[in-house]
């Protein structure tokens, strides 16, 4: 909600966004072992996925549930429960659906060019490698799959959490 934050922090959101991938992985490998890479890649990606829509969210905010939450003169704990939180979720979901398929994308990439030993992105390396089409073909489908039962299952927990928020 406070402009300077938003100011400060606008320019890294912007770098992050525009900067490719493969550029951050060469450059994050640097600092970090690459047995480590493929989450904090990760993060790095879906982080101004979620914060833009978050920020949207509170931007979009109802102000007249804020003025009365002022008026009954309601603690900071009970808006954020009773008003923040349920005006912010819907964007939250919709970026952690997009989030959770680029952190696959992007953690896979990271393997790739880090290779972890026992990883999937070695597999897929390996597989390149020696031409071996069928093995590429299952690791692709294998990360689709996961990818797909973990947003799945990140979204369930998703809601229920909600649910209890909302006395449901």
């Amino acid at each position: 909600m406070s402009k300077t934050f938003r100011d400060f922090i606008s320019i890294p959101i912007a770098v992050t966004k525009s900067t490719p991938v493969a550029s951050f992985i060469i450059l994050v490998l640097i600092w970090i072992p690459s047995k480590n890479l493929s989450v904090f890649i990760s993060f790095l990606m879906s982080f101004p996925v979620i914060y833009t829509n978050i920020l949207q969210g509170l931007d979009s905010m109802d102000k007249n549930m804020l003025e009365m939450a002022q008026v009954f003169k309601l603690s900071i704990a009970r808006k954020i429960r009773f008003i923040y939180i349920p005006q912010v979720i819907p964007y939250y979901r919709a970026a952690a659906a997009l989030s959770n398929g680029l952190c696959f994308k992007a953690g896979i990439a990271a393997e790739v060019i880090g290779q972890p030993n026992g990883s999937i992105g070695e597999r897929l390396y390996e597989a390149k490698i020696y031409f071996n089409t069928p093995e590429l073909f299952a690791w692709t489908i294998t990360i689709i799959i996961v990818s797909i039962i973990f947003n799945r299952l990140f979204m369930v927990f998703i809601n229920f959490i909600m649910n209890k928020l909302e006395g449901r």
